[in-house]
């Protein structure tokens, strides 16, 4: 089925009439792939989730799938890219999907990063999870060449000036041993020996957020896994994939960073989910 605009695909769904259907788009309560959709724009909803108010419609109404796997470094996270030579979706295994059902990142990571990544068809999960003012938090695992140093600690902890504003983080703090070690155990390749590794914790964030506050410090990123999106953690050796039951599904959704843990809100526009 070829690509339509939305206004029939809304039509065709019995969702409004064409006119209406514009009207939806215009107060932006239509999106595509969890994407705000633009008015005059064309969808197909065989291939893509076209949802309304966060409820997928017609052909994307397919039963919700929630699947978190761990990206390695190297594999993009956009589902379709004709430049990259893996995407996240070559992750999942074809039984976690039935039919012609897309998944699309919740959020992303830069293709050098690595760690937990969620992958979903439900629009409305995708926003609890990924819209600021619900503060699911991220955590990360930031390798640096050397331990960072009381005055680095301490402007990261007051805030890096950014493009977008100030950024800062909820937390900043070493890893232990047994994180370290556990993480080693997951990733691949194995990291290098001699990297002193924290754990950083954001409520959002802007893209490559970690790798550029630590650059300004002086402290170049060697290797950034994301370690945990609010009560889910990383448990997938890399390149592993599996569904998500619904009881982290419901958790996951009602996670939120507590009012007492935050340090600061960040100043600017709102974050894009890939602040690795």
């Amino acid at each position: 089925m070829p690509a339509e605009r939305l206004g029939k695909v809304l039509a065709a769904a019995g969702i409004a009439s064409r006119r209406a259907a514009d009207a939806l788009v215009e107060a932006g309560r239509v999106t595509v792939d969890g994407r705000t959709a633009l008015l005059g724009e064309k969808a197909d909803p065989a291939l893509q989730v076209v949802a309304v108010d966060g409820r997928p419609v017609g052909a994307s109404a397919a039963a919700p799938v929630y699947v978190t796997l761990h990206k390695p470094a190297g594999v993009t996270s956009t589902v379709a890219d004709r430049h990259a030579a893996r995407t996240v979706l070559d992750l999942v295994p074809p039984g976690f999907v039935l039919g012609r059902t897309r998944l699309y990142p919740v959020g992303r990571l830069d293709l050098d990063s690595e760690g937990l990544l969620l992958l979903t068809n439900d629009g409305a999960w995708t926003e609890r999870v990924l819209h600021p003012r619900h503060g699911v938090e991220r955590e990360y695992g930031a390798a640096v060449a050397v331990p960072l140093a009381t005055e680095q600690r301490l402007a990261l902890a007051v805030g890096i000036p950014l493009e977008e504003g100030t950024a800062r983080l909820i937390s900043l703090r070493p890893a232990t041993r047994t994180e370290t070690a556990l993480l080693a155990a997951q990733v691949d390749p194995a990291p290098a020996r001699g990297l002193a590794w924290y754990r950083v914790v954001l409520a959002h964030g802007w893209k490559r957020q970690v790798r550029r506050m630590l650059a300004e410090v002086g402290a170049p990123v060697a290797r950034l896994v994301r370690v945990r999106v609010g009560t889910l953690r990383l448990d997938l050796p890399a390149g592993q994939a599996r569904l998500l039951t619904p009881a982290e599904v419901r958790r996951l959704a009602a996670s939120r960073t507590p009012d007492r843990g935050r340090r600061s809100t960040q100043a600017g526009r709102p974050g894009d989910g890939n602040p690795a």
